[in-house]
């Protein structure tokens, strides 16, 4: 059935009762019955390939384009169109890891810039070659704390993180003996004196790891954290939306140890939800500790300018008990992405889609608080995205803007997570509200 896969009905049958399951259906039991495809593909192989593209692009037609107003990690930003062009130019697309410097230029020298842009942006010593995605780079800092930490392994996590990376936090804790204890909030935001208590116990924290903006859009004041931190020798770990910090304060500033999160924001289109790319920079005494690669600038015997990977903190590389992560290859194509992104925008036009999203977003609120039904759940400060109750039948609401071609925010409990972006155009915005005042 599978003439292109390398395992056997016996290998199948091995790996399953492994994992403790019957059949490969019980891997995926989050996936509801009503949206499994139970049939054939209708596709006529004997029509080639251009038949086979006729048959997907009607396919793809069925979907409908929605204006989103829907951020919770992932955001419609606008994307320059030369990208897709010089993404695919021969020195800088490659199939795999640089390791031959000498036929590796292109590559090793987009990922030397897009680590210089990423620490500058964050305002952090060093940035490695990329990760995954902004999930997995919270839980690769959550261990590098632990590693840190030295028979330590307790990681304080806000309650306002996104329940997303929790979720994954949770999944790698789990099966790397690390123990996760909640910061409570209070107000929305993260309770500096709930913090104390954990930090100062005798078991001792690795790490504290909090997010800016917050799960419900909310700009925290992390001011005296960074000192609780380090006063009980914790590392202070911040996940930030990379476009938000040309305006927002840094990591950095903050005095974070490590700064991780999804670069996604950086003109890397939604496109269903992937692939993104997860970032990580630090201080530059944990550099050591950080996973993944870190490229370098160097000469040549020639004395032309080369760039070679520096550090290669892996298992590959290293004794696997001192390995800080087996994390192998990363997005490198989407951190080449953003890299040109950011080349192309310069730091004046990145610092101004981040405006055109802040001003959006105000403009929004304003006008759904204008019309009497919707309610701030928490009056703080936000940046592109905002929590607000509604007073009526919220679901119902939701797909009034589905049926008038809108994604209108994200379903909370006590009603919408909206989000605007540069993409966003006034009339757009009032339409929404128009929709909503109904």
């Amino acid at each position: 059935m599978y003439k292109y896969f390398p395992h056997t009905d016996e290998d199948l049958k091995a790996m399953l009762e492994k994992v403790g399951v019957e059949t490969l259906d019980e891997l995926y039991p989050q996936i509801p019955e009503s949206i499994r495809f139970k049939g054939d593909y209708q596709i006529d192989l004997t029509e080639g390939e251009m038949g086979v593209r006729r048959v997907f692009n009607k396919l793809g037609a069925e979907n409908k384009q929605l204006t989103c107003f829907a951020g919770y990690g992932v955001y419609d930003h606008y994307t320059p169109s030369v990208i897709p062009n010089l993404l695919q130019r021969s020195e800088f697309l490659t199939s795999y890891t640089p390791y031959q410097a000498e036929i590796s230029q292109g590559t090793l020298h987009y990922i030397f810039e897009y680590q210089s842009m990423m620490a500058e942006l964050t305002g952090m010593d060093i940035s490695n070659a990329s990760m995954y995605d902004g999930t997995t780079a919270c839980a690769e800092a959550m261990m590098m704390a632990v590693a840190a930490g030295k028979k330590v392994n307790k990681v304080l996590v806000s309650e306002t993180l996104n329940p997303k990376t929790r979720q994954v936090l949770d999944t790698y804790a789990l099966h790397h003996g690390i123990e996760l204890v909640t910061i409570p909030a209070k107000d929305g935001v993260t309770d500096l004196s709930a913090l104390n208590s954990p930090l100062s116990s005798l078991e001792g924290v690795a790490g504290v790891m909090v997010q800016q903006p917050n799960v419900f859009g909310i700009v925290e004041d992390y001011t005296g954290f960074a000192d609780a931190c380090h006063a009980q020798k914790a590392l202070f770990i911040m996940d930030c939306v990379a476009a938000d910090l040309a305006v927002l304060k840094t990591p950095g500033e903050w005095g974070a140890d490590i700064a991780v999160g999804d670069g996604q924001s950086l003109g890397i289109p939604m496109q269903f939800g992937g692939p993104y790319v997860g970032y990580m920079c630090c201080t530059e005494k944990l550099i050591r500790k950080m996973p993944g690669r870190i490229v370098g600038m160097t000469k040549d015997n020639r004395e032309q300018r080369a760039f070679v990977l520096t550090l290669q903190a892996r298992e590959q590389h290293i004794r696997r008990q001192k390995a800080t992560s087996n994390i192998c290859s990363n997005q490198s194509l989407m951190a080449l992405f953003v890299t040109i992104y950011m080349s192309l925008m310069g730091k004046k036009g990145v610092k101004e889609a981040a405006q055109l999203s802040y001003a959006g977003a105000h403009y929004l609120c304003d006008e759904l608080l204008k019309t009497g039904r919707f309610h701030l759940v928490y009056d703080k400060p936000f940046f592109n995205e905002f929590y607000v109750k509604y007073d009526g039948d919220a679901d119902q609401l939701y797909q009034k803007f589905i049926d008038a071609g809108f994604l209108g925010g994200v379903r909370m409990e006590e009603g919408f997570l909206f989000a605007v972006t540069e993409n966003r155009t006034k009339e757009e915005i009032d339409n929404l509200v128009k929709i909503a005042a109904l």
